[in-house]
């Protein structure tokens, strides 16, 4: 199998746009206030993806590691700053222990997968180093948000039950215990479920690209079974480091909230 993608042309892309006529006409249609927003949204996106392209290209082609290694710096800060901020949480005391726990989660398990796995010697080649790592955050992020969510609105929502453990003898580490369970269960239900079941209801994005770029299907397959235990594994140490961070700096030693 050896073909090379088929390019799309920016009338093409142009022509693409028009897909869009039927959702923005059932949000106004509905009278459901998004239309503006869906706009905007998809503005946004298009000159986002724009920039990122001739950008990625300029640093696909110099392949500097230092500049590799601040563009997925870049991505990460951005990651935590919208963890937090979608969290309901405040920013400036929750950041740093979303970005300690990114930069510990993502550079582990990218050294694990790129140097043992793929066995490559320069593991920030940019070709493989900057877009994996945009998967592995893009699909950690909402897990995260789901957990952090949870978690600290019942810690707020349920403190009477929270002291009840404390006041019966717990530790600070086990009153908190069923919190982070139940966060757990809520952030790595939708992961499981999507793990269990990719490839037999649909084709993930990395798989079809792997296909389309002139790879053998049972290549793409090796790769997508890679990823997808990257991603579940990025997931739930990501939401476990941030939360263990996250306690260290916003919970007393008397087992008090600082949030």
């Amino acid at each position: 199998m050896n073909h090379t993608t088929i390019d799309i042309s920016y009338l093409n892309l142009a022509l693409g746009y028009l897909l869009l006529i039927i959702p923005f006409f059932l949000l106004h249609y509905y009278k459901t206030g998004l239309l503006k927003d869906a706009l905007i949204a998809n503005l946004r996106m298009t000159v986002q993806l724009l920039l990122i392209g001739v950008y990625l290209e300029f640093l696909f082609k110099l392949d500097n590691f230092l500049l590799n290694i601040a563009w997925v710096i870049i991505m990460i800060v951005i990651s935590a700053f919208t963890i937090g901020k979608r969290s309901e949480l405040p920013v400036k005391k929750f950041f740093l222990p979303i970005f300690i726990s990114s930069i510990f989660t993502l550079s582990g398990i990218l050294f694990y997968f790129l140097y043992i796995v793929l066995e490559m010697e320069n593991i920030l080649t940019a070709a493989y180093f900057i877009p994996i790592s945009g998967m592995l955050l893009g699909n950690t992020i909402k897990t995260v948000i789901l957990a952090l969510n949870d978690y600290y609105q019942n810690l707020k929502n349920n403190q009477t039950q929270y002291r009840w453990y404390l006041a019966n003898g717990a530790t600070i580490k086990e009153a908190l215990l069923p919190f982070k369970a139940g966060a757990m269960k809520k952030a790595f239900n939708p992961v499981i479920a999507t793990t269990a079941i990719v490839g037999l209801i649909s084709i993930p994005g990395m798989m079809t690209g792997q296909i389309l770029g002139g790879n053998s299907p049972t290549v793409a397959v090796k790769y997508q079974i890679m990823l997808m235990i990257t991603i579940f594994s990025v997931s739930i140490i990501s939401v476990a480091l941030t939360i263990y961070f996250s306690d260290k700096q916003n919970i007393d030693k008397a087992g008090n909230f600082k949030f």
